[in-house]
């Protein structure tokens, strides 16, 4: 495969800082659809026979051990100030005991001397990270390539992310997109390292999690509709895409709704997309994820304060969800996920027909 020119792998840098750039400065959410989280509604436990101090807020994934059910989710690399960014936010995960992921490892992969503004295993020496690339690389590369990317981080999985929206709306974008379905059973069969199946803001439906679940994947990252809008980022970067953006800023399944898709398919599911709260977090829980996933509020506390205002957002999300635990009287996440929840009209109208949700209070 062709390499590149320096100057055409400047330009992957060069955009990926400018999407940093527009998270802080614009507004990058959905315009007027929602996560549907406030579909979710946590039917209260008024004697729950528990102490704030017992509850337990780990679970494991893969093979490691977590503090809380939190992942930040990746977002950058390949400058020296997305390095930045890396080591704090990787040093906040291992701290908290949360996973991290890094941001889409392209720019390495076309030039590999980049590769030091993703490796961050020295700040997060114990914790999960995550390497990412596109399926639109994905579909190019020999495995020995996605060995190395894995292998340069010291990471616990590989994420492949899914972005046929973003890359449309985008004017340099790929239009390339066949071939997926093999890319995944492809690495699922060879792969020594798990897989995680990850959207960018689009949601995953349960027809796609068959079909992936079908080839072996059992991690997924739905990143679903109602959050940062990717497609709206790109419209903002370039003039050209303005009306494409518009048309399709709020596209995609929304994230409790991809979840609520997805039950029933024994598949381990992060829930990130518009994840504000950790009361986000127990609805995300309760409706049958893994794990939350965060990346805009955690990166503009970073911003606005550095390591300690990244290090006390993650605190609160935790201690939101402890909340949210001992108000449904669930000691465990296992309780949380077996807790009485109700579910709005607007939610319940995306549950497959075989999948009823099988509690109501």
């Amino acid at each position: 495969m062709a390499r590149r020119s320096t100057s055409a792998v400047d330009e992957i840098a060069e955009r990926k800082q400018a999407h940093l750039d527009l998270c802080l400065r614009e507004d990058v959410e959905a315009a007027a659809k929602t996560t549907l989280f406030e579909e979710i509604e946590l039917v209260h436990d008024a004697l729950p026979d528990l102490a704030f101090d017992e509850l337990d807020t780990g679970t494991t994934w893969l093979g490691k051990r977590l503090k809380a059910p939190l992942v930040i989710t990746g977002m950058t690399g390949g400058t020296e100030s997305a390095f930045r960014v890396n080591r704090d936010l990787a040093r906040v995960a291992e701290e908290a005991g949360i996973a991290f992921g890094v941001g889409s490892q392209r720019a390495m992969q076309k030039r590999p001397k980049s590769g030091w503004t993703y490796q961050v295993r020295a700040s997060a020496p114990t914790t999960i990270l995550l390497a990412n690339i596109g399926i639109g690389q994905a579909r190019e590369m020999e495995l020995a390539q996605f060995e190395d990317l894995i292998g340069a981080l010291e990471a616990d999985a590989l994420c492949v992310h899914l972005n046929v929206a973003q890359e449309l709306v985008q004017p340099e974008g790929d239009r390339a997109f066949d071939e997926g379905t093999r890319v995944f059973r492809q690495l699922t069969r060879k792969l020594s390292t798990p897989v995680v199946a990850k959207e960018t803001g689009c949601g995953i439906s349960r027809r796609v999690g068959e079909r992936l679940r079908e080839v072996g994947v059992r991690n997924v990252d739905v990143s679903g509709a109602g959050g940062t809008s990717w497609v709206r980022i790109e419209a903002l970067r370039a003039s050209e895409a303005q009306r494409l953006g518009a048309l399709f800023r709020d596209w995609g399944v929304p994230t409790a709704a991809s979840l609520l898709q997805l039950r029933g398919l024994r598949l381990h599911t992060v829930a990130s997309g518009g994840v504000r709260s950790g009361l986000d977090v127990a609805r995300a829980i309760a409706l049958g994820a893994k794990l939350a996933g965060v990346a805009l509020p955690v990166y503009q506390a970073y911003q606005a304060g550095g390591i300690d205002h990244a290090r006390g957002f993650v605190e609160e999300l935790v201690r939101e969800l402890r909340v949210a635990m001992l108000l449904t009287g669930s000691r465990t996440l296992r309780d949380l996920g077996r807790a009485d929840v109700v579910l709005g009209s607007r939610l319940q109208a995306w549950a497959p027909k075989s999948v009823r949700r099988r509690r109501t209070s």
